[in-house]
């Protein structure tokens, strides 16, 4: 007789792994990690709010017109180093020129992997940042947060991804 109550309630147990032994079981949860404090100079930092050992310094900024499209008018032309990085994949910071109320006009994504090594070997570099108000610009810059890495969600991979992202990327309009 027990047995048979074993048998008879085997494929309960199985639909009830089934449904929930893929999802809340592996408890799996995607969060987003506080954006950090801009500055023209920053530590980069993980996810955790750890330093990655990498300085992110905005070197100097001006409006100029971009040699390739002058008929566009002027665009923020800043030049930017990363000390403390290698040549390795290193972070991926945002960088934004931003208006007296440090409301972000124009951003973009930087990464020390990209940037050329200057006279002392630091990856150092220069880009533009296409602002609607160029005028209002009163400087340019960086946010702390590694963007380089970003874990798969729970909803792509309930086993193995979920966990801390890195903030949204800043855009036009965010308060810094």
């Amino acid at each position: 007789m027990f047995p048979a109550r074993i048998r008879a309630g085997a494929p309960l147990a199985l639909v009830l792994l089934a449904l929930f032994g893929c999802s809340s079981a592996w408890g799996c949860t995607d969060t987003t990690a506080e954006r950090g404090e801009a500055g023209v100079g920053v530590q980069a930092e993980d996810t955790s709010g750890r330093p990655l050992g990498v300085t992110a310094a905005v070197v100097d900024w001006r409006l100029e017109p971009h040699p390739q499209v002058p008929a566009e008018g002027d665009k923020v032309h800043f030049h930017y180093r990363f000390d403390g990085a290698d040549r390795t994949p290193g972070p991926a910071l945002d960088v934004c020129a931003v208006d007296k109320g440090r409301v972000a006009l124009g951003c973009r994504t930087v990464y020390a992997s990209e940037a050329r090594p200057a006279r002392d070997g630091v990856p150092a570099d220069d880009e533009w940042l296409d602002v609607e108000h160029p005028e209002q610009v009163v400087g340019v810059l960086f946010i702390p947060n590694d963007q380089s890495h970003d874990r798969r969600t729970c909803a792509v991979d309930i086993k193995d991804g979920g966990g801390t992202h890195p903030p949204k990327p800043t855009r036009r309009g965010d308060q810094l």
